[in-house]
């Protein structure tokens, strides 16, 4: 599916404005604070119901307003065309309490696990390095960002988990105080061994498919896949633990994963972690393996390729790892945000240009 048009309304720093796209590739030049990265934002958050940039939704809205509105028109292949919109408010308007965000589709209200995934996509910026050096919280975050787009029931899985946790942790308390009893937790833990049990069947779908993707350099890749499975027997090994914390101690919610890196033939040596042994290039470089398997894994999962968005990241990769994006870029919608003009130039005649 095909993003045709974006209306921002008291976004971040846009007021109004509306923006078309071409079906192949779009180029957003402009300096720094112009707002490029905020339209990727905008159409991150139409695909995937969340901002990756806003630690509190509201700093979404413009300053000076109390509601923040971002819609497109998308369509193409079997879909048809479909209306997609966020509201963003402040929780409050006029003296009343409001839904903090709303997600519609054709102006219909939609819950979060049937509205991600209608527009599908891949966000590549330089902040992604942190993947690699960051915590593993921001990892947890991109794998649900994927597995979310190409299936539902994962979306469905993932709030329901999220919630048997918040309600878990808030009877392990009670439990340490004295105020309730051990067996009160047999509902919570089935349900977290259930859904815990599906997030990481399809997350480690998804880390087996990256570790079948081809190296860019002459390294062997991988993902090495740090889960925290959760089975009565698990949670039985923790219990004293849990209830003295007052917290879930196993499951999903404490996956993590790691990149590694291997020499081949005789040069081949002990795997090496590139969180702590990797330089900044290579850092770089198997984040960018990594977003590549992504479009693929996307694309195979749902029949057709995500909307590749590229912010300023020909910046920060070296010759050889440019030309690998380059060779990307004409297989699907791309739209790329670039500070420095010259960087477009062998695009002029090909790309439609949104000067900022």
């Amino acid at each position: 599916m095909l993003i045709k048009n974006l209306v921002l309304q008291n976004f971040r720093s846009f007021g109004k404005k509306e923006f078309t796209f071409s079906e192949e590739t779009t180029i957003i030049v402009g300096p720094n604070t112009a707002g490029k990265t905020n339209i990727l934002e905008a159409i991150s958050l139409l695909s995937t119901g969340k901002s990756f940039r806003a630690s509190v939704e509201a700093e979404m809205i413009k300053s000076t307003e109390e509601v923040g509105r971002v819609m497109c028109e998308a369509g193409g292949g079997d879909e048809g065309e479909v209306g997609l919109e966020v509201v963003v408010t402040r929780g409050e308007l006029n003296g009343e309490k409001i839904p903090r965000k709303k997600l519609m589709i054709n102006e219909t209200p939609k819950r979060f696990y049937d509205f991600v995934g209608t527009l599908k996509t891949v966000l590549f910026g330089p902040w992604d390095v942190d993947l690699v050096t960051g915590s593993p919280s921001a990892r947890r975050r991109f794998l649900d960002s994927v597995c979310s787009q190409v299936d539902r029931e994962y979306r469905r899985s993932l709030l329901s988990y999220e919630k048997g946790v918040r309600q878990r942790n808030k009877l392990l308390q009670r439990i340490r105080e004295g105020e309730a009893k051990r067996s009160q937790l047999m509902f919570w833990d089935q349900l977290l061994i259930k859904n815990g049990e599906y997030l990481t069947h399809v997350r480690e779908e998804f880390i087996d498919f990256v570790n079948m993707t081809e190296p860019l350099d002459s390294e062997e890749l991988s993902l090495e896949y740090d889960r925290s499975t959760i089975s009565p027997a698990r949670i039985k090994e923790y219990e004293a633990e849990e209830v003295a914390a007052g917290a879930t101690l196993v499951g999903p919610h404490r996956d993590d994963f790691g990149f590694r890196a291997q020499g081949i033939g005789n040069s081949a040596q002990e795997k090496r972690n590139l969180a702590i042994y990797g330089s900044r290039g290579e850092q770089r470089m198997v984040v960018l393996w990594l977003k590549l398997a992504e479009l693929a894994f996307i694309d195979g999962k749902s029949g057709s390729r995500p909307v590749l968005l590229l912010d300023d990241v020909f910046s920060e990769l070296d010759h050889k790892h440019r030309e690998e994006v380059m060779k990307t870029i004409g297989r699907q919608q791309t739209i790329i945000t670039t500070a420095d003009p010259h960087t477009i130039e062998e695009w002029r005649k090909s790309a439609q240009i949104i000067e900022l």
